[in-house]
């Protein structure tokens, strides 16, 4: 029975294509075992180890490139044993070797980009554009290895049959070109980094620079959604990048309060000597009053004959000398950047009182919290001064009055 057996086997092994099934099946179980065997064990070795380097070997997947290489051998040993299809078997064997080369060049390339990433420099210089751009140039070599090997030609003379095509290649590849351009200048100048807070309002996109690549920006809004934005975008379209206000550490207020003008008047003495009592701007006040009393009696103005008579002080400009002094004294808000409380032009909704000034603490929800505070104060205090804030009636100031009538 055995004898007949190895005949059996004899006879059948003597035919190419039998030895040819026989070379791919032991390449592919090697591949499995391999992957199985050898591979698990390196990773499982890799976990127990304290060196970082290898879990990136790991996570990247370069020593699964082991179970390739094992299949490729067995291919190139087995090609001697099936010498009429040999010169096929080698074809296939170099196309291989290209496509495994490429795979660790990729592999290799994303294990140095992912140690990189970890150092701050990074932020300021990702390199993941021209990492895609280098895989991509080791793709294509590839590729033309691999056609060459395959009808036995050289690969400079398949590049110089390219020069032909290069219209066509140009059109298919307009879109990286322009993002590897654009990506080229953004990171050169420094105009975006990994981090920033961007807006770009005509793709809905305002949040933090999350990523870089060589075709998009990935921003992750603040309300949590992600949004791409072609890299080649950022040279055709304006962007806001935050990033100067956070390097100079102060965070603009330029918001103003609306001031009903009819309660704008001429300060009497009753209200001098009430503004006189305000710690902030007493010696404002007896300082302009001294001063407004000198200027009248130079001039001989009677200003007890008429209110509009010489200079007097005012209640929306006292109002406003102590909104400065109350921002001056505030401990969030720099006193060595702009800092100023402006009349703008009058509007049917009231006379705006502008705040213009820096706060020191620029994150968002302190900024928001400080920013708030400031504005309750001067709400609460503008009565003080006998001025009201003016907002649009209300359903409820309609109803008060329409009662008050029917008294």
């Amino acid at each position: 029975m055995n004898e007949k057996y190895l005949q059996w086997l004899k006879l059948a092994f003597a035919y190419q294509w039998v030895r040819l099934f026989l070379v791919v099946l032991a390449a592919v179980v090697v591949y499995f075992v391999v992957k199985r065997g050898l591979v698990k064990a390196v990773r499982d070795f890799s976990k127990r180890t304290q060196n970082k380097l290898d879990d990136l070997f790991s996570q990247h997947k370069v020593f699964d490139l082991l179970a390739f290489l094992g299949s490729i051998l067995v291919l190139s040993l087995g090609a001697g044993l099936v010498p009429q299809v040999a010169s096929i078997l080698g074809k296939l064997v170099s196309v291989l070797w290209a496509l495994f080369v490429a795979l660790l060049v990729d592999r290799l390339l994303s294990v140095g980009l992912s140690v990189y990433e970890q150092y701050p420099v990074s932020r300021r210089w990702p390199l993941k554009g021209y990492v895609q751009v280098v895989k991509l140039i080791v793709y294509c070599a590839a590729v033309v290895v691999a056609v060459c090997a395959l009808l036995e030609k050289s690969p400079w003379g398949f590049l110089s049959g390219l020069g032909a095509l290069s219209a066509v290649l140009m059109l298919v590849f307009r879109t990286t070109l322009l993002s590897f351009v654009a990506s080229f200048q953004v990171i050169s100048q420094g105009l975006i980094r990994v981090g920033d807070w961007i807006e770009m309002p005509k793709y809905e996109a305002d949040g933090e620079v999350v990523d870089i690549t060589l075709t998009n920006l990935l921003i992750q809004n603040w309300d949590k959604t992600l949004v791409t934005v072609p890299t080649y975008k950022l040279l055709e379209d304006s962007f806001k990048n935050w990033r100067g206000m956070e390097e100079a550490g102060g965070r603009r207020i330029k918001r103003a309060v609306m001031v009903d003008q009819a309660t704008v008047k001429f300060c009497d003495g009753g209200m001098i000597e009430r503004f006189k009592k305000i710690h902030l701007i007493r010696d404002y006040v007896e300082r302009k009053v001294k001063e407004i009393e000198e200027h009248n009696r130079r001039l001989g103005i009677d200003a007890q004959a008429s209110v509009v008579n010489g200079r007097r002080m005012t209640n929306l400009g006292t109002f406003r000398v102590y909104m400065e002094e109350y921002l001056r004294q505030h401990p969030q808000i720099r006193k060595d950047m702009t800092l100023m409380v402006r009349q703008l032009k009058p509007t049917p909704e009231g006379l705006p009182l502008e705040v213009y000034a820096f706060v020191a603490d620029t994150r968002w929800v302190y900024y928001e919290r400080i920013q708030a505070d400031i504005f309750d104060h001067i709400l609460a205090a503008a009565p003080e001064f006998d001025l009201r804030v003016f907002q649009i009636p209300s359903g409820g100031d309609l109803r008060e009055g329409l009662a008050a009538l029917r008294r």
